[in-house]
């Protein structure tokens, strides 16, 4: 089991500098936590606060990626970008529906991106270094949606962000695989991005009326201390049904309690960056 003192040893480094864009890895290799669902609505809370956003999917289902485009508009996705990307990016990059949010898709094939990068000693850097011309030029916030893995995909995205945020899903297995991830995140800051900070953790589907719901939050807690966000992610219909009508929850139910919980999230997520 991790310990607070774990976490704080990982975020031990200097602030960034205010030329830099913040980049956001949101990460978990268990499935089902809410990665997807907090990534768009996080993009675009940060979009309604007048910060210009990228939102690069690199979830092979594209799920981030259909909650804001029809797929078969999608031409150059985060699979292209990755293998062939040299140069300009703005061919990657797609507007959505929402002023001040712009997204590179992913699609099907990004499942072989692993295979297709396995020996190349710069695999672990390749976003990193296609991300490059955008930092501190054209976007404040770059999200990352990241698969349900610890894989090169991951990796890529932890190797290129600035902070790593880790949805937690309130249910019985909450903590498990939790060292794994920690591990690989200090692997990661350990040489290839010593700058990497655990932005903090966020407990999600979360159901208020159940003692289990409650016991494992207060485990959360107890493991994770300072870094849990004082906002929690509750289960809701609206939020599973926003991206169905491709809009976030702002626009679809912008008097839920999902929209007022990512409100709430995107003003704590700026108040530690």
């Amino acid at each position: 089991m991790v310990s607070v003192g774990e976490i704080s040893q990982i975020n031990a480094e200097e602030t960034l500098s205010p030329a830099r864009s913040v980049v956001i890895a949101i990460a978990n290799q268990k499935g089902g936590v809410g990665k997807t669902t907090t990534a768009i609505n996080l993009a675009a809370a940060f979009a309604r606060r007048g910060l210009r956003t990228l939102l690069l999917d690199l979830d092979p289902q594209g799920n981030s990626s259909i909650s804001f485009l029809d797929p078969q508009t999608v031409d150059r996705s985060a699979y292209d970008l990755m293998v062939e990307g040299q140069g300009d990016i703005v061919g990657y990059i797609y507007p959505t529906n929402v002023e001040g949010l712009e997204i590179i898709p992913s699609r099907i094939n990004l499942a072989k991106l692993e295979s297709k990068l396995v020996g190349d000693f710069d695999a672990p850097f390749r976003l990193k270094d296609r991300l490059e011309p955008l930092r501190g030029k054209v976007y404040d916030v770059v999200l990352i949606d990241t698969p349900p893995t610890l894989g090169l995909i991951t990796v890529n995205a932890l190797v290129a962000a600035t902070h790593v945020l880790i949805p937690i899903q309130s249910s019985y297995f909450a903590l498990e695989g939790t060292d794994d991830l920690l591990e690989t995140i200090e692997k990661v800051k350990a040489r290839p991005n010593p700058n990497l900070r655990v932005l903090g953790v966020v407990v999600t589907l979360h159901d208020r009326r159940t003692t289990l719901a409650r016991e494992v939050h207060e485990q959360i807690r107890n493991v994770f201390g300072a870094q849990m966000f004082e906002t929690v992610i509750t289960k809701s219909v609206r939020l599973e049904e926003a991206p169905a009508y491709k809009e976030s929850i702002f626009t679809f139910a912008p008097q839920s309690s999902g929209a007022n919980e990512y409100l709430k999230l995107c003003e704590e997520v700026l108040g530690r960056v």
